[in-house]
Parts: C-alpha cells; sequence; structure tokens
C-alpha cells in the first residue's frame, strides 16, 4: 500500500555533483514529504531509462561534463517535461540572461530553504518560469 501512495507523491530530482548540498536537499524536502531522487553528474542522469511523472528537477549550473543548462536542453530534446529549477554560486550576467530564455527559475546558493521550496511549489503549479529569485 505505501508504494501506491508514494507513487502519488511528487519527485523532486537533484543533479548536483556536491554530496553536501544533495544530503541537504534531501533531508529538507523528505521532511516536506516529497520523494526525492539524486544524481552527480548530467550523465548520471542522462543514462536514466524512466524519469518520474511528477515533479520536478533541482539542476546545479556547474556541472561536471556539461551544465545544467545544456543538461536541460538534451532532456528537453527526449521530451523530458518535468519543470526545472537552476541554482548556481554568484550567476553571471550572462547565466541569468540564459536561464530567463529558457524559462527556467534560477535560485542562487547557498540556497534559503523557503526561497527553494516557493520556486518548488510554483514548478509543481506549472508556473516554474514565474518566480525567479
Amino acid at each position: 500500500m505505501q508504494n501506491n501512495i508514494d507513487h502519488l507523491k511528487p519527485t523532486i530530482v537533484i543533479i548536483d555533483d556536491d554530496p553536501a548540498v544533495c544530503n541537504s536537499l534531501k533531508f529538507s524536502l523528505g521532511v516536506e514529504g516529497y520523494l526525492v531522487r539524486e544524481y552527480s553528474s548530467a550523465a548520471d542522469l542522462l543514462q536514466e531509462t524512466v524519469l518520474p511523472e511528477t515533479g520536478c528537477m533541482i539542476i546545479d549550473y556547474r556541472l561536471p561534463g556539461i551544465d545544467g543548462l545544456e543538461l536541460l536542453s538534451q532532456l528537453r530534446q527526449r521530451n523530458v517535461i518535468l519543470p526545472a529549477i537552476l541554482m548556481t554560486t554568484r550567476p553571471s550576467g550572462k547565466v541569468r540572461v540564459l536561464a530567463a530564455r529558457a524559462g527556467i527559475p534560477l535560485i542562487e546558493k547557498p540556497l534559503l530553504t523557503e526561497d527553494l521550496f516557493q520556486c518548488i511549489r510554483a514548478a509543481l503549479a506549472g508556473d516554474a518560469g514565474s518566480s525567479r529569485l
């Protein structure tokens, strides 16, 4: 019975190569009742054959290999439609513009829990592009 309930919960997919960030996010999101999947690189996520149908992605901009915006572009080419939130430390003006063009909210590290949850709620409600921090 528990699996049926869990199947209905939104899943937050975290893509970040920093284990401390992943652990912190996983704990905070778990307390809020979300299911969480973690990936330490774009390559790890791109190898995944089944992604959740409901939820959102929190993608670090600075990933090993390709950056978070390129990862999102490749996922969109594969028809992955989960909303996404881009996170990074001290984003440049260029990254801000690219995120805005991609329609993805940008949140800065260090993450403030309520700001992140606000972005997640907007993403789950289908309004991810309107909440930029």
